[in-house]
């Protein structure tokens, strides 16, 4: 859709007139708006209320990142969506209700996932980044592409009750560019010591508290008012209503932006984050419908649950539950001279629990491929499933 970016239509006028009676914001500050091109990546929980914020304030152009489809258990808290979505991409069902609240600006979709391959391709169309991720991995390749194109990151985080915001790489008055998330967060946590949101869980408000604020944020610095929040990183707790603000600073160390840069492109985030595990070459997958044949004929085998308590008593298949940041000191609950079987939400983390149990000497390891998801959708429809 072609944008007249040089003044605002009579209609829109009328749609920002609230803007634009602010002093500080304007006319001025109205057509800063619609000409800015702000990419934001995830559309789930933070990239809902985010991405209606920042259509409704009038941004020109906007890009989604996002690879996933609509789900039941996304409506809880990504209140982009309806049930009329159930099953479409996140970011064609992001469209459509975007243009239906404001037909003035353009919605560029991008159904894939963010990798280092497209990146730079990507962010280099658009001024400003919103990072709405939930994984470390995309975390730091979203920090990392917004470094080396230049562009301001806005980042939210959410966690259970808490969630976080803060703005890296800004241009100072003085020409400097700010910290970014490695200064903040120089190292990803071990694996499976900090669970996802779809892991731990997370309350359906809090990612609108914190979606908003990152839209409060991106608008500040298009517009260039208020104090953003540069070099400090705002905690807030949806259980107690508190809000804290921490400063940080620059690392000398940053890989990236330090003294002495180790890093100048992109790298595979995976392998950084420890989420691709280095083992031997071996078929440690199990199909669903052989784990099935072993369950009925009462097979001799062990049934471990590496996921979290709270995803094991919402739904699970049977077995124990051992968590995966718990595996390390459990072995003795384990037998060596039986087979194990583990399973997780989808598989992920039974690769990193694999490589764990062989170091200690369990030899005879498979999971469940797919993990429960895949289970309970062939074989337990009854179950509910999770996301």
């Amino acid at each position: 859709m072609d944008i007249d970016k040089s003044t605002l239509s009579q209609a829109e006028f009328s749609r920002y007139s609230r803007h634009i009676m602010i002093s500080e914001i304007g006319l001025e500050g109205q057509l800063k708006i619609k000409n800015a091109r702000v990419l934001v990546i995830g559309a789930g929980g933070l990239g809902a209320p985010l991405l209606l914020y920042l259509a409704a304030a009038g941004i020109g152009t906007i890009g989604i990142v996002d690879d996933d489809l609509v789900e039941d258990s996304n409506l809880q808290r990504q209140v982009l969506f309806g049930v009329s979505d159930i099953g479409q991409p996140k970011v064609q069902a992001a469209k459509n209700r975007l243009e239906a609240l404001n037909p003035h600006i353009n919605i560029i979709p991008y159904q894939e996932r963010l990798t280092s391959q497209n990146a730079f391709s990507i962010f280099s169309q658009f001024d400003f980044v919103a990072d709405g991720s939930d994984n470390f991995a995309t975390r730091y390749l979203v920090n990392d592409a917004a470094y080396f194109t230049k562009i301001p990151n806005i980042f939210g985080s959410i966690y259970q009750f808490e969630g976080q915001i803060s703005v890296f790489n800004y241009r100072k008055e003085d020409g400097t560019i700010s910290a970014n998330y490695r200064d903040l967060f120089p190292t990803p946590p071990l694996p499976g010591t900090v669970p996802s949101c779809g892991e731990a869980g997370v309350l359906g408000v809090l990612p609108g508290i914190i979606g908003a604020l990152q839209a409060n944020e991106v608008l500040k610095l298009i517009v260039g008012i208020g104090e953003p929040l540069v070099e400090k990183l705002m905690s807030f707790n949806a259980l107690s209503g508190r809000s804290q603000l921490f400063s940080y600073n620059k690392n000398e160390n940053n890989p990236i932006s330090g003294k002495n840069p180790s890093i100048s492109e992109l790298i595979d985030y995976e392998v950084f984050c420890n989420n691709k595990p280095i083992i031997a070459e071996k078929n440690y997958k199990m199909d669903i419908v052989e784990f099935e044949q072993m369950r009925l004929s009462n097979g001799v085998y062990q049934l471990i649950d590496i996921r979290e308590p709270n995803e094991h008593q919402f739904v699970s298949i049977g077995g124990i539950n051992i968590p995966l940041k718990k595996l390390e000191t459990s072995l003795h609950l384990m037998a060596k001279n039986e087979p194990l079987i583990l399973y997780c939400k989808s598989g992920k983390r039974c690769e990193l629990a694999i490589e764990l149990l062989e170091k200690n000497g369990f030899l005879n390891v498979k999971y469940i491929e797919g993990g429960i998801l895949s289970y309970i959708r062939k074989y337990r429809s009854d179950l509910p499933i999770y996301n």
